[in-house]
């Protein structure tokens, strides 16, 4: 299977739920404009459940510009390696607008294009939405467009996820994910019968996973991380447990 990208919020997948799922939160509010970075490491670049680099690190990065009513934009790079597709990294371009409605209840709303500079066919472009009431967190990524026509993330696909992050003491934090990817064209052709006729399997999927954090202050924050997906290996998913470590920097 071609996958795609975890990043899960922010720059390092699963650091932030909200995330796991959309690209990236507002940045800290500063009036009337405030600009941020991050840096980070993975011994595994997973998003929804896949792995983007064969099971390999990778180094990744981005900057973000929020205003005080909401609005935000940035971008992100990762490398990545999908094999025969040829991309070597991820250079992600999103907007989006987030607010609270009172001290329980937020919500976001995202654009976010996915650009494989040096891939085949291989971007795409999601509209999301989320809500989150104190820890947590549903939502949606719809693909508006995809190059790959007739295949996996082409337009019409629905990510649905949901997600949990607890915090606890001594700065350590705790989270939960969960989603289920609905494929446009999600019955691949795995082969044919003996009567000559296709024999297909279904690429939708459901991914889990999980992850324990610590804010280390200036040091960043670093993570231990599980994710895991039910995705037909005939197909070309890997559901083996996935267990990997991550590091997260911002200024």
């Amino acid at each position: 299977m071609e996958s795609k990208f975890a990043r899960t919020a922010a720059a390092v997948g699963a650091l932030m739920i909200g995330t796991t799922l959309l690209p990236v939160s507002p940045a800290m509010a500063q009036e009337p404009w405030s600009f941020s970075a991050n840096i980070g490491a993975v011994s595994n670049y997973m998003w929804r459940g896949t792995s983007q680099t064969g099971d390999q690190p990778a180094i990744q990065g981005g900057l973000d510009a929020g205003h005080e009513s909401g609005f935000y934009a940035g971008t992100w790079v990762s490398n990545v390696d999908f094999g025969d597709d040829g991309a070597s990294y991820e250079l992600d371009l999103y907007t989006g607008f987030g607010g609270a409605i009172n001290d329980d209840f937020s919500y976001d709303i995202s654009a976010i294009y996915y650009a494989y500079p040096d891939g085949r066919d291989s971007d795409f472009a999601e509209l999301g939405a989320s809500g989150t009431f104190k820890w947590f967190t549903l939502g949606l990524a719809y693909t508006v467009y995809g190059e790959n026509d007739d295949g996996l993330f082409d337009d019409g696909d629905i990510y649905y996820y949901a997600g949990v992050d607890l915090p606890l003491p001594y700065d350590f934090g705790f989270s939960l994910r969960g989603g289920y990817y609905d494929f446009t064209n999600g019955d691949v052709e795995i082969g044919v019968d003996d009567a000559g006729f296709a024999i297909t399997e279904s690429a939708d999927y459901w991914n889990y996973g999980a992850s324990i954090s610590r804010d280390a202050g200036d040091f960043g924050t670093f993570a231990l991380n599980w994710d895991q997906n039910n995705g037909d290996q005939n197909v070309g998913f890997d559901p083996d447990p996935k267990f990997w470590v991550s590091w997260l920097k911002e200024f």
